[in-house]
């Protein structure tokens, strides 16, 4: 059973998706949270496999939360928002989450990324991915880009040449399956390379290594 937190300032969104979850048979919302504070103190106490955490809420945002969440390894997170590209998304993939879902999602893709995220693969679709990737790694536009400068990043020395094309694969926004089919290895081998790949790197998401990889001219 696939435990979740529900973090939304907005009680009749939180009751809505705790409907859809219990219908997917295989995911239990163990805790609400109506702020980010909330949304941390309830994670530690509950420890979910997966947080559902809105972006704008008062006091404590999705952001800071996320972060608090992420470094102290308390969930996965994956965050909700109204729109697809905005500030608030970027800092909560930079503070570590494993990836975004818009509010207007249907039922089956908000149940299908819960499980993803739970698995450890990301849930942002590759044609969204490829555009946050650019506008991140874009020089700084209101804070928000990656990089100011020009000039490919450098990676870790100790990346194996097989573990640079699983990263190159990140960049492209492939999933474990398609990295699987791509560079002729079985999920689970491409799951665990991304895993290395992840603490080389020193990220936490794999957004935050697609972002790597196009820092570094590899996608």
């Amino acid at each position: 059973m696939i435990r979740v937190l529900l973090a939304d300032d907005h009680a009749a969104i939180r009751a809505g998706l705790r409907m859809l979850l219990a219908n997917a048979g295989d995911i239990e919302v163990v805790g609400e949270a109506g702020d980010g504070a909330a949304a941390v103190t309830n994670a530690r106490a509950l420890r979910p496999d997966v947080v559902l955490m809105d972006v704008r809420m008062p006091g404590t945002d999705g952001v800071t939360a996320t972060r608090q969440i992420v470094d102290e390894g308390l969930s996965e997170v994956l965050v909700l928002t109204t729109f697809d590209l905005d500030e608030y998304v970027f800092g909560a993939l930079r503070a570590g989450a494993a990836g975004f879902l818009l509010k207007t999602a249907e039922a089956s893709a908000l149940v299908d990324a819960v499980r993803h995220v739970a698995a450890g693969d990301g849930v942002v679709a590759p044609e969204v991915t490829r555009r946050l990737i650019a506008e991140l790694s874009a020089p700084a536009r209101n804070g928000v880009g990656h990089r100011g400068g020009s000039g490919a990043a450098a990676l870790p020395a100790d990346l194996t040449p097989r573990e640079r094309d699983v990263l190159a694969g990140l960049g492209s926004g492939l999933s474990n399956a398609e990295l699987a089919a791509e560079l002729t290895i079985s999920e689970a081998t491409a799951k665990t390379h991304v895993s290395r790949v992840l603490a080389k790197l020193g990220v936490t998401s794999r957004v935050q290594a697609a972002i790597a990889a196009r820092d570094a001219g590899l996608a």
